[in-house]
């Protein structure tokens, strides 16, 4: 079994930046997507990013385009640690972030990414 471990959340003021980490083990397979999705109090949960292990193709949200990025490193040996760079940070980046993982690529609409970490808050203060 899969499992996701984040870390790295924190309050940060306006403007600030924050790296979030995921650090996986467990995978049995080499071809997997990892997606870090948001979830602000009254809001729905929102994918803002994803990276696929087996050619680094990455996916951005709108809200988060330009301003986070995410990498990805020792996805060869099936315990990656993948990360989210978020700069410029907003008040309205407050949420609690996750990760989550499935087999496949970021952009197969047919993910559902069913296993996820416990979160880690993020609070960015005006």
């Amino acid at each position: 079994e899969v499992q996701l471990v984040e870390s790295g959340g924190g309050l940060v003021q306006a403007g600030g930046s924050l790296r979030l980490s995921c650090a996986a083990s467990g995978f049995t397979f080499d071809d997997y997507a990892i997606a870090w999705f948001r979830q602000a109090p009254g809001k729905q949960t929102e994918q803002i990013s994803c990276i696929s292990s087996s050619d680094r193709s990455t996916y951005y949200s709108d809200s988060v385009k330009g301003r986070f990025a995410i990498s990805i490193d020792n996805a060869q040996n099936r315990q990656p640690t993948v990360y989210l760079q978020m700069d410029s940070l907003k008040p309205e980046d407050t949420a609690v972030y996750y990760c989550a993982e499935d087999r496949g690529e970021c952009s197969d609409p047919r993910l559902s990414f069913d296993n996820w970490g416990q979160g880690t808050q993020v609070t960015v203060s005006s």
